[in-house]
């Protein structure tokens, strides 16, 4: 165990380990082989985040939600066409990559996946 595996691609998890040609992740039963592990990780994004159209988003853009939301603990959601201004990107987690606040709601996370840059 002298040698440092790759990470799992899928949930970034430390705990690979090998089993023949195959490298295996034991958190998210992910497998697959180290050649292809080496050209993914150069070929990465660099932390780059995109909204649902494709768009690249950074610090400070406002975007608006594109789908109707549900919020645990709130009567009512966020709607669809709701502008969120002076967004923050983080590492989130499960996907929750857009760090912001919501007039009316407060402080929370959202995916990318369902903003469009304004």
């Amino acid at each position: 165990m002298t040698e440092n595996l790759p990470p799992c691609p899928e949930c970034s998890s430390t705990f690979a380990y090998e089993m023949g040609a195959l490298l295996i992740c034991p958190e998210c039963g992910h497998e697959w082989s180290p050649a292809s592990a080496e050209p993914a990780d150069g070929a990465a994004e660099d932390g780059v985040i995109k909204d649902s159209v494709g768009n690249v988003l950074a610090d400070g853009d406002t975007v608006t939600v594109i789908k109707s939301l549900k919020v645990k603990g709130s009567p009512s959601g966020i709607k669809a066409g709701t502008k969120v201004r002076n967004i923050r990107l983080v590492q989130g987690v499960d996907g929750h990559d857009i760090d912001c606040k919501i007039d009316g709601f407060g402080a929370m996370q959202l995916k990318s996946s369902v903003v469009r840059k304004a």
